[in-house]
């Protein structure tokens, strides 16, 4: 009889239960790894409220930490007993999108259609990290070693929001003195605005209403923040540049009044870059798109991935020019995965980020 493990798998729209499960068998490219700290995104909540498809009996999570317990055969360049990060997107390295540049979009393309996010496996189309064990497909394109200097906490945001939230930064092409405006504060909008300091932004304007993330916003780069249920934000936005609009607007959270918002503050050739997840038809209002005459470029990012991406990532967080483990706002064990599901789903009690420890 197959070994076993606990693993949060999905039940059915609105639950996620925590059950037994056979620890996976790895082929010769993968890596067994034992998951130490991982936690729960909201990608994670689309799919518990039925929101976002996966099958049934899957093994939710996409951001996990731990150590190698055991290597494929073809695997070389890590040992057993090594902790390693694997990044939310797994590209295989060798495909269409990895050989344009587009990891992320690895496995998207076929010849039935075009499927989005191709690159997402863990707690999509395969087995993920909310478990002990998880199989690391295409291992040598997609772990990274973690430093001893560093805690497991520290590194919880590289695999998925800090890679993501830079993404927003990068894709929006920040530069040294431009004006940013980032749609709401909340892990991946937080990591946008850190990404946007880092890239030159010298000046960050973050919209949200909740307190705590407004003054999380600051410690993250923000210059101003607002309070859209005191004061609409594309006006305080405008009054805010003297009416000249931001070089960039970045859409963090999918709805479509906030990617209308990032849209209207643009200056004449801004960019707006969107990481949000819609789960409506977005419009395009013909006047905040000054009739498809604007020069104003609408771009959209999907979390990079793969062990180049997560060195990245690792090496901004070990030389300290930024720190996101004040993200982790609650702590759990695996066993009470159900009941962090249901903080977090609900946004109860300031929750930013939660980390589960196995």
């Amino acid at each position: 009889m197959a070994a076993k493990m606990k693993a949060a798998i999905f039940a059915e729209k609105g639950r996620i239960v925590l059950d037994d499960k056979p620890i996976p068998d790895i082929g010769p490219q993968d890596v067994l790894l034992k998951i130490t700290t991982t936690t729960i995104c909201g990608t994670d909540v689309h799919i518990l409220k039925g929101e976002y498809a996966v099958e049934r009996g899957l093994t939710i999570g996409h951001e996990p930490v731990g150590i190698i317990e055991k290597l494929g055969s073809g695997v070389a360049g890590f040992r057993e007993g090594q902790r390693v990060i694997a990044g939310a997107i797994t590209p295989s390295g060798w495909s269409n999108a990895c050989l344009c540049g587009c990891g992320a979009q690895d496995g998207a393309g076929t010849r039935h259609g075009w499927k989005a996010i191709g690159g997402w496996r863990f707690g999509n189309t395969i087995d993920g990290c909310q478990a002990e064990y998880l199989r690391v497909p295409d291992a040598m394109a997609n772990l990274a070693p973690i430093d001893d200097a560093v805690t497991d906490e520290q590194v919880l945001m590289c695999p998925d929001i800090m890679s993501t939230g830079f993404a927003g930064a990068e894709t929006g092409e920040v530069k040294i003195g431009d004006t940013v405006a980032i749609f709401a504060q909340g892990p991946i909008g937080l990591c946008a605005t850190a990404g946007a300091k880092l890239m030159g932004a010298t000046r960050i304007i973050c919209v949200d209403t909740v307190p705590a993330r407004l003054v999380m916003a600051k410690q993250m780069g923000a210059d101003e923040v607002v309070d859209f249920k005191k004061e609409d934000p594309v006006e305080a936005i405008m009054r805010l540049t003297d009416g000249r609009g931001v070089d960039v607007a970045i859409e963090a959270l999918g709805t479509q009044a906030t990617f209308e918002a990032a849209l209207r503050v643009l200056r004449p050739g801004g960019i707006l870059s969107s990481l949000g997840v819609y789960s409506d038809d977005l419009r395009i209002p013909l006047d905040a798109f000054a009739a498809g005459l604007g020069n104003k470029s609408i771009r959209t990012s999907l979390c990079p991935g793969g062990k180049e991406r997560m060195r990245r990532m690792l090496d901004v967080v070990a030389s300290g020019r930024v720190d996101l483990s004040g993200l982790v706002t609650h702590r759990f064990k695996l066993d009470q995965i159900e009941m962090a599901y249901d903080l977090f789903a609900n946004q109860r009690d300031g929750v930013l980020k939660v980390a589960i420890s196995i």
